[in-house]
């Protein structure tokens, strides 16, 4: 009798932990996610303006290089757009409670990017990916805007192209000029609501150019990756 009920009761325990897994699983993910929203998060701004309406316009950006002195951080040509033109609005960029005006420097439309010179240096930078995405990789969009100094919504890439990737990670409004990034925290694209490199829009699988498309325009980049210094306007 001892022997069965010792059995049942390892039997039960089998039973309980197999019904576990899953929830373990996810808790393994929640923990995973929430050290690669820390990661990047001293990086990571929000950003608000004003649109050619005079209504808000927000979104994020996040610091490509730095010096002693300025910082360049790359966001949504969509969210600064009014402020291309002259007169524009002000920019701000916020990260906790401190909030600093900017200045647009450059920007591409084609890509939706724009860069924005911090008047602060010295800043954490994340880094661009070396190895090139592929359908099947998990990614992860990241805002400026979060509890812990950012947030970020997890989705899958479903294709790639010359032209970026199409994934589904959700891209809110905040969300938009803010990293793409891989699991490691590298950033493969740029997160965009108005990108459309096939002239049609789309609100579930979004489209997102390749960080590398920075330096077509908007970035002077050294050779082998980004940080060098903004390109002419």
């Amino acid at each position: 009798a001892s022997a069965d009920l010792a059995a049942q009761t390892n039997a039960a325990k089998a039973d309980i932990a197999k019904q576990l897994g899953p929830l373990q699983q996810l808790q393994t993910s929640g923990q995973a996610l929430q050290a690669l929203i820390e990661k990047v998060a001293p990086s990571m701004w929000f950003v608000h303006t004003l649109d050619v309406n005079g209504q808000p316009s927000v979104g994020s950006a996040f610091a490509v290089a730095s010096t002693p002195a300025q910082t360049l951080l790359l966001t949504s040509y969509t969210t600064v757009l009014a402020a291309t033109r002259k007169p524009g609005p002000d920019v701000f960029v916020r990260q906790g409670a401190a909030e600093t005006k900017v200045s647009v420097w450059t920007w591409d439309e084609r890509y939706d990017l724009a860069f924005i010179i911090l008047p602060k240096g010295g800043l954490p930078v994340l880094q661009a990916a070396v190895t090139a995405p592929a359908i099947g990789d998990r990614v992860y969009a990241s805002s400026g805007l979060g509890s812990l100094g950012s947030s970020a919504t997890e989705g899958i890439i479903t294709d790639v192209s010359a032209s970026g990737i199409q994934h589904t990670a959700p891209v809110g409004t905040a969300f938009q000029g803010g990293p793409l990034l891989n699991a490691a925290g590298l950033v493969v694209a740029v997160s965009s609501r108005s990108y459309e490199p096939l002239n049609f829009p789309s609100d579930a699988v979004w489209f997102a150019p390749f960080i590398q498309s920075a330096c077509a325009k908007v970035l002077q980049c050294p050779a082998g990756g980004l940080g060098g210094q903004p390109g002419a306007q």
